[in-house]
């Protein structure tokens, strides 16, 4: 277990959290741990309860969605410093998505049963970490929009940008 000073510090480092304040850094460090996954695991699955979000620190994980008559299929190939999850800010609070490590993983993980409590009694906490969201929901979505309509598109034509 990373001590809370230095989860303060690997926040901090990180471009998702860039411009928080101190206090709201140790805030969400006491949401935070320290997790590894080796390439094949799943960091979650579609469907399963939706309890947390991961700031990648190392490695490459594959946001996939499974396709009728294609299996799994990859929406998006995230990397270091990207951020991965946004199902446990919306109720029913369950994945869409499957999310499985393609090479080794490491990870800050953060509880989002403890932010969403957090959230409801700090609203600049929540303020920031929503503005921070909207974003990566917005890329995710579009990056899911562009894969389907290359999936289901009919043969010869090319989806657009």
């Amino acid at each position: 277990m990373v001590p809370m000073q230095d989860m303060d510090d690997l926040l901090n480092a990180h471009p998702f959290f860039a411009g928080l304040s101190p206090r709201l850094l140790e805030e969400l460090a006491g949401c935070a741990r320290n997790e590894r996954f080796d390439a094949g695991d799943y960091l979650f699955q579609e469907g399963g309860v939706a309890d947390r979000f991961y700031i990648l620190r190392h490695g490459q994980v594959a946001v996939e969605v499974k396709a009728p008559h294609a299996g799994a299929v990859v929406l998006e190939t995230l990397h270091t410093d990207d951020t991965l999850g946004w199902s446990w800010l919306v109720p029913p609070h369950h994945w869409t998505f499957d999310a499985r490590a393609v090479t080794l993983v490491r990870a800050v993980s953060l509880d989002g049963v403890c932010l969403r409590g957090k959230m409801e009694t700090d609203h600049e906490l929540g303020f920031h970490l929503l503005s921070r969201f909207v974003p990566v929901m917005g890329e995710r979505l579009r990056a899911a929009r562009l894969q389907m309509l290359d999936l289901y598109a009919p043969p010869g034509l090319t989806p657009p940008a």
